[in-house]
């Protein structure tokens, strides 16, 4: 069997796709780049937002075309498949294998028997598999934990990935030594709610450590870089900042999504914390972590939003100063309370604050970027860029940044990195020996590589 996977969403969706495509190969079966190729095509999908569930639907229309004109088995896993639309879908589109998150490792009995699977359980045996370690790669993610205790309004992952289950720490501690064995230079520790592991349904898990805890655990692993993703403010202690800004392993890029500005808004959202509150965090950050990297994320035009409560927001991103954030348009999710009691906002009003939020992002990202120029950073070189002339990587704080190739550097690896120009959202640099100068650079041969060397043009 070739088989292929098409994935959605978030880093949490990427974990899982490796985690079944372990199972897949473990079947026998040859994983193929190409829904041409493939014999077996599974989708991931996401449904915290609209767009990624129209693009699944799209999708799944164009799958049973093929199935019209080849023998093709169709499957659907991840969070839309929990839910009713998903199921619903399913049906219309003819899907022979439905998989909820919780049961991944059913694959195998869903493809022997060839018949639709509806696996919609939560299975907490999943944490205990150890998927084999990525090779080649020298990111990986690494699950500690999934579902969620907290109940956002506008948020459907407790309906799909189920309520908090933390990972045991020897089975998160067991795939790190597999993946450091692997080559993994950087790790990102995974969960819906990375600040509530060991606290599940409001109890303390015996035996388990805390979210500061295990930091400090991992750090002592050997990694060299080690990142998490994402958390939620209420469950955020100040021994968390200390933990990021005693772990030298640990990157300074630290993620801490907000949503709104407004104490009426989160109110609504039901986030269970206040601006006020968010701030005492950001200023507990800032004090353990000096060089901190903030990012968030803002939901713009949730349901009774007013153009004052849009403003606290704008007002709360310059009182914070990101570095980075991902902004979202208001996506009404079938199944969240939001949906069903709250009355949506004009699209026109909801695009047009997206628009301003962009523009004060631009602004912050460029006035961060351009203080690193000048500076040196360690950048993790992941491979070729656009231009096989030049690597591309990102610092410690994330910072996706772009180097020609040079000699004795011209593979992937974490290397120091001169930052010679930056725009909002790309920093360019010239990487340096050991000594610190710079190194030959390798020729280039392309007009892409020509076009990048110059700054008029990068920017």
């Amino acid at each position: 069997m070739k088989a292929t996977v098409v994935t959605y969403g978030c880093q949490m969706n990427e974990y899982d796709t490796h985690l079944v495509e372990s199972q897949l190969v473990s079947l026998g079966a040859d994983l193929v780049s190409s829904v041409d190729e493939a014999d077996f095509v599974l989708l991931n999908t996401c449904a915290v937002r609209g767009k990624p569930v129209e693009k699944v639907r799209s999708l799944l229309g164009d799958l049973r075309k093929v199935k019209a004109q080849r023998p093709l088995v169709v499957g659907m896993m991840g969070c839309l498949a929990q839910l009713e639309e998903g199921q619903q879908m399913a049906r219309k589109f003819q899907v022979d294998v439905l998989l909820g998150p919780g049961s991944l490792l059913d694959i195998g009995a869903a493809l022997e028997s060839n018949e639709r699977f509806w696996g919609l359980q939560f299975k907490d045996e999943l944490h205990a598999h150890i998927p084999p370690a990525p090779t080649g790669k020298l990111q990986a993610h690494l699950t500690i934990m999934r579902g969620c205790d907290h109940h956002c309004t506008y948020c459907i992952v407790p309906t799909t990935r189920g309520p908090q289950v933390s990972r045991h720490p020897d089975d998160i501690l067991r795939e790190l030594d597999s993946l450091l064995a692997a080559g993994v230079q950087e790790v990102t520790l995974l969960g819906q709610n990375v600040n509530a592991y060991g606290v599940d349904q409001g109890a303390r898990l015996a035996g388990y450590p805390t979210f500061a805890e295990l930091i400090r655990m991992v750090g002592r692993s050997g990694v060299q870089r080690v990142k998490f993703t994402t958390s939620h403010p209420m469950n955020f202690t100040e021994d968390v900042a200390a933990a990021i800004g005693e772990t030298p392993a640990m990157c300074e890029y630290i993620h801490l999504p907000v949503q709104s500005g407004s104490n009426r808004v989160l109110r609504r959202m039901a986030r269970e914390y206040t601006r006020e509150k968010y701030l005492t965090h950001i200023e507990q950050i800032r004090r353990h972590v000096p060089h901190a990297v903030l990012a968030t994320d803002i939901i713009v035009g949730f349901p009774g939003e007013t153009e004052e409560d849009f403003q606290d927001t704008l007002s709360l991103y310059d009182e914070v100063g990101y570095d980075s954030a991902y902004m979202f348009i208001y996506s009404p999710r079938p199944g969240t309370p939001s949906y069903t009691h709250f009355q949506d906002l004009p699209r026109e009003v909801k695009t047009e604050r997206l628009q301003r939020l962009i523009v004060k992002q631009k602004e912050w990202s460029a006035r961060k970027n351009a203080a690193k120029v000048g500076t040196v950073q360690q950048v993790l070189l992941r491979g070729d860029a656009h231009d096989p002339a030049f690597l591309e990587g990102h610092t410690s704080g994330n910072h996706p940044t772009v180097v020609p190739k040079a000699l004795g550097a011209d593979r992937p690896g974490i290397y120091p990195v001169r930052i010679g120009h930056a725009t909002p959202h790309m920093m360019y640099g010239t990487l340096l020996g050991p000594d610190g100068q710079p190194l030959p650079e390798l020729p280039r041969h392309t007009p892409e590589a020509a076009a990048l060397s110059s700054p008029l043009q990068m920017a």
